[in-house]
This record gives structure tokens, sequence and C-alpha cells, in this order.
């Protein structure tokens, strides 16, 4: 970590975590966040359901929750940047506080409960995108707290947006949204998928959509989610979003209510992958999430069968340069064990996570 990132860091962790964030925001749209810019070499490029990744470690949904700064995160070093949750009408979230960290367990507890500013902003924003870098970005779809279809509006923020975008993600499985992991039974995914798999069709440039997940299904839970997410058509599965679980933590934060993030998940999230790895006989795109804090980290999830990888959490305490630093231990893990391309490490140790 750079020396001004490392005072950058403590001066905003001296802050409430919500208003920090917004901070940082501010200061990446005027320009005062090093960036690292576009990382790649032939080991580390990579395809994804079509679309070519200048390495495979991507940011996950919740940084950038309008679309504000989406020129500046493609310029942050990661492959591929997924931005949202976003919602048809904007929606205020979960009273504050929060947001809060768990420092001594290098992790972070959420309930803002989708708080955005709604697709017609977000596809405003996204429609001002500049940069053409070959740094794929994507957005992730939620459903209004007092929707009266929340099946339909996953379809409606693509709709509004997916003329602007290169994938796309349905949110199942956030836990701040009441009854909203009910929504990962076949029946009701299935219904889901199919509206917006039929909106996908009809954009100008047909995209991949994505199904993430929750941490915490069993493992026929987890058939029935990959044969739903197969026969309906959708692309792959991220896996996994926060859990609930608390289990072993140390930090006085630890009992707030929300969805658990970080190193905590590590463990729980890549047995997840593992076991859909296993399932889709390695044929299924997968993008793992979860406690990834370091090079040696996404090599794991990349062995157990991630195609990709997402971080967000580690952000809070190692800044932006750890996107840097990930990629290029990510290629010199690769050349150690005698890969030529990331893609021939995929899922070759998941045995040992089932």
């Amino acid at each position: 970590m750079k020396l001004v990132e490392r005072l950058g860091l403590s001066v905003l962790h001296k802050l409430d975590p919500e208003r920090a964030h917004r901070m940082a925001l501010k200061a990446m749209k005027i320009g005062m966040v090093p960036m690292s810019g576009l990382i790649t070499t032939p080991r580390i490029k990579t395809t994804l359901c079509g679309m070519a990744l200048p390495n495979p470690v991507g940011l996950a949904a919740g940084y950038d929750k309008n679309c504000e700064v989406v020129d500046g995160l493609s310029r942050a070093g990661f492959g591929f940047v997924e931005c949202g949750a976003i919602t048809p009408h904007p929606q205020p979230g979960n009273p504050t506080p929060r947001l809060f960290r768990l420092p001594e367990d290098r992790a972070v507890i959420n309930r803002f409960g989708f708080n955005n500013k709604g697709m017609k902003n977000a596809a405003k924003n996204l429609s001002r995108r500049t940069l053409g870098n070959g740094v794929p970005v994507g957005l992730n779809l939620g459903t209004n707290k007092d929707s009266a279809d929340r099946t339909q509006d996953f379809a409606q923020v693509l709709s509004a947006c997916g003329n602007h975008i290169e994938f796309a993600t349905i949110n199942v499985s956030s836990p701040n949204t009441e009854a909203l992991r009910d929504l990962q039974g076949a029946d009701a995914l299935s219904e889901i998928i199919n509206r917006v798999t039929d909106i996908r069709d009809g954009l100008e440039s047909p995209i991949p959509i994505f199904v993430k997940i929750a941490p915490g299904l069993s493992l026929p839970e987890l058939e029935i989610i990959a044969k739903t997410v197969r026969d309906s058509g959708a692309d792959g599965i991220i896996a996994t979003n926060t859990t609930l679980d608390r289990k072993g933590l140390k930090s006085a934060n630890s009992s707030e209510k929300g969805g658990l993030s970080g190193v905590p998940l590590f463990e729980k999230s890549t047995r997840v992958l593992a076991q859909l790895s296993k399932i889709t006989d390695g044929d299924m795109p997968l993008i793992g999430v979860g406690g990834i804090s370091s090079a040696s980290d996404a090599y794991t999830k990349i062995l157990a069968g991630a195609h990709a990888v997402q971080l967000y959490s580690a952000l809070v305490y190692q800044g932006l340069s750890l996107v840097e630093e990930i990629v290029h231990g990510l290629d010199a893990l690769l050349e150690r064990d005698g890969f030529d391309n990331i893609s021939e490490a995929v899922g070759t140790d998941r045995e040992k996570w089932l």
C-alpha cells in the first residue's frame, strides 16, 4: 500500500463508514485517487460468457451503487466492474447507521436495503461512460421493497439500463430486503430469469445474465438453482452474497444486524463455489466472491471452480492498490504452477472443499 493511500485510509477510518465512502467516491470523481490503469498479461487474460476480460479480478456490486464513477473504476486495475444494486424506483434504504466496520475480523456488516436513486438515474450515468478500455461494466438488478411485482422489477431495470452495460446480475440473495431470498426457489427464480432474458434478447447487443446467490444454501438447493439457471437461459452464477452467520467474530460491532462480508465469509463462500463447480461439472461460468483479500485468496477461489472473482470489503482496509497487488500476484502464482493461462487452473483443486 502506498503512503498516500495509507494516510487517506487512516483519515477515512476516523469517520462514520457511510460518510467515509461518500467522500471516497467524491475524491474519485474529481481525480484525486491514484489509479493503476489497465493490468493484463497473456496468462491472466480470459473470457467470461463471451466477454473479453483483461484480467479475472472484478469489483463486486455495492461500491458504486448509483453508477457515479464507472470510468474511474475502469481505470483502477479491475478486469470488470459491477455497479448497483439498482431498483426501478428510487428508495432510501434502511435507517442509518447501516454500515459497520469490524476491523479485528477484517469484515464489514451492512444493512443498506438497496438504497439507490433508481433506474432512470443509473441509465443517465451509464450513458455518459466515455472510457473504452475493454473493461466490461455490469449492473446488479434489484427490487423495490414495496413493489407489487418483485419478479418484474429486475426486468424493468434491465430494460432501462441494458443498452449501456456489458452484463447484468439478478440479485435474489441480499439479506437486507425482507423475503428477497425466497426468490431463490425454483418457480420464482425461473420466472424472474425468463422475464430478464426476454428483455436481454431484445437489447441492441444481448448480454450475459448472472444470478447472485446466498452462502447458506444446502447441496440440494444448489442443485435446484444450477438447473433452474441453466434451463431458464441465464449464463452463470455469482457465489456468494453476504452471510447472516456471526460465528467466531471478535469485533465490537459483530452483533449488528445485516449481511456480513469480508474475511469470515471466505471459507463458507468458497465451499459453495466448489459445490457448484462439481454440480455443473465445471461447464457453467462461476464468479467467486466473498472474503478475498490477497492474491492467494483469489487463486484459491479459481482453483475451487471460479472462472473469475470479485472483491469489495477488503478495499475498506487495504485500498484500491490491492487490485494491482492481486492481479500481479495471480500472474506469479499461475507461472509458479505451470499454467499458461488462468482458464487451465479453474476447478483443479475443488475436491478439497467438498
